[in-house]
């Protein structure tokens, strides 16, 4: 098939085979709304959904990939945010430190150890839960997209 995205190229199997969205939806057990937000290019089915579609239409998950430059794109940024994960000293870290120093800079300002205790518990949390932290916050912004 041609440069398709993947939506097209999911309704166009789903009517070859003369089935419903809902016969889908059933088979590969996930709403019809699902079916119409991938047909419609609005969301991405999961792999393990992508298997199931490609048994249902007699094709394969490279055969999908293959015609949505925008889901190998999709697939690439993936690939190298996980390289990402690598990086020993990320952003996270050096954020951590700065909020630690900047506490206690503050305390020795104004004389009150809290601020201290507070920013350094503050800064190790962002330096152990900085990559965590950044994942919560794209899956949110990813829900919020969805749900508009």
């Amino acid at each position: 098939m041609n440069e398709l995205r993947l939506g097209n190229q999911l309704e166009k199997l789903r009517e070859e085979q003369k089935m419903s969205q809902e016969e889908v939806a059933k088979q590969v057990g996930v709403s019809v709304q699902n079916i119409h937000k991938w047909e419609n290019n609005q969301s991405y089915p999961e792999f393990e959904h992508l298997l199931k579609l490609g048994d249902i239409y007699g094709t394969t998950i490279d055969e999908f990939i293959k015609s949505d430059a925008a889901l190998q794109n999709k697939i690439n940024i993936s690939e190298e945010e996980k390289e990402d994960d690598d990086e020993l000293l990320h952003p996270g870290f050096y954020i951590g430190i700065g909020i630690m120093f900047l506490g206690t800079f503050l305390s020795l300002i104004i004389g009150n150890l809290t601020i201290t205790m507070v920013t350094n518990i503050a800064g190790m949390l962002i330096i152990c839960f900085y990559k965590e932290i950044l994942k919560l916050l794209k899956d949110i912004k990813k829900d919020f997209y969805e749900q508009g």
